[in-house]
C-alpha cells in the first residue's frame, strides 16, 4: 500500500485546510485509515481514524472542528480542519492499518496556522 499526502500550507487562525491522501496498491486490506500529527518536541498523536465500516474517532483537541471521510470511488482519505489553531501547527501523516494489523504511511505535509 502506498499513500500520497497532500494540502498543507500556511493558514491564519480561524481559517481552513483540506488534507487529501490518496492510496494505492493492496487497499482491499486496509481496515482503519486514520491521521497523524507530531508538533515540535512532541510525541506523534492521533488526530482521527476511520474504519472500513465508517465508524469515527477523534481526539478531543480536534473534535467539532475536523472532520474526516472517505472517497472509496478516489481511493482516497481526507481530513477537512475548520476553525484552525495556532497548536494545530505540525507535520501531518496519513495511515493505513490494515486486516494483518500491518501499518503504512504517507510522507509527511506540514501545515502551519499563524496567529
Amino acid at each position: 500500500v502506498q499513500l500520497q499526502a497532500s494540502g498543507g500550507g500556511l493558514v491564519q487562525a480561524g481559517g481552513s485546510l483540506r488534507l487529501s491522501c490518496a492510496a494505492s496498491g493492496s487497499i482491499f486490506s486496509i481496515n482503519t485509515w486514520g491521521w497523524y500529527r507530531q508538533a515540535p518536541g512532541k510525541q506523534r498523536e492521533l488526530v482521527a481514524k476511520i474504519t472500513a465500516g465508517g465508524s469515527t474517532n477523534y481526539a478531543n483537541s480536534v473534535a467539532g472542528r475536523f472532520t474526516i471521510s472517505r472517497d472509496n470511488a478516489k481511493n482516497t482519505v481526507y481530513l477537512q480542519m475548520n476553525s484552525l489553531k495556532p497548536e494545530d501547527t505540525a507535520v501531518y501523516y496519513c495511515n493505513a492499518v490494515s486486516v494483518f494489523l500491518k501499518n503504512y504511511w504517507g510522507q509527511e505535509t506540514l501545515v502551519t496556522v499563524s496567529s
